[in-house]
């Protein structure tokens, strides 16, 4: 069966709990911090959440955002986060997140798009995407 891509919705907040737990690196996830970012990010427009349904079941997610920049001549699409679980991957389910959120913001107008990633720089190659910076944080 193949998965399907579709905008989260209330009832689907402990699998997508579930599978930020699983996917959180430099954090441990809080779920009443978790239920007010959702509670937030479904009334933001600029944001996007989706998540990938295969065989009835939520198995992924993408979030991302788009805003004006100046560099850009306009508008320009970030990935924070994109998950699949790990028994699922190499089934076409990340990619179909991914033109998800790229179909999204090319509509919104956006430029490029780009994302941070430590692991999955292979998979993201595979897309079209090339390496461009280097991504540095600092914990606050």
């Amino acid at each position: 069966m193949d998965s399907k891509i579709r905008k989260l919705t209330l009832n689907d907040m402990d699998a997508l709990f579930g599978l930020v737990e699983q996917f959180a690196t430099s954090f441990k996830p809080e779920h009443d911090a978790f239920t007010v970012a959702v509670q937030h990010l479904i009334l933001d427009e600029s944001a996007y959440l989706s998540v990938a349904e295969y065989n009835g079941e939520v198995v992924g997610y993408c979030l991302g955002f788009e805003h004006y920049t100046l560099f850009a001549n306009g508008r320009v699409a970030w990935i924070e986060e994109l998950m699949v679980r790990e028994e699922l991957r190499q089934k076409s389910i990340g990619t179909s997140l991914m033109k998800g959120f790229e179909k999204w913001a090319t509509a919104r107008g956006a430029k490029l798009t780009a994302l941070a990633t430590r692991r999955a720089a292979p998979f993201y190659a595979t897309l079209g995407y090339e390496e461009s910076a280097v991504y540095l944080r600092k914990l606050l």
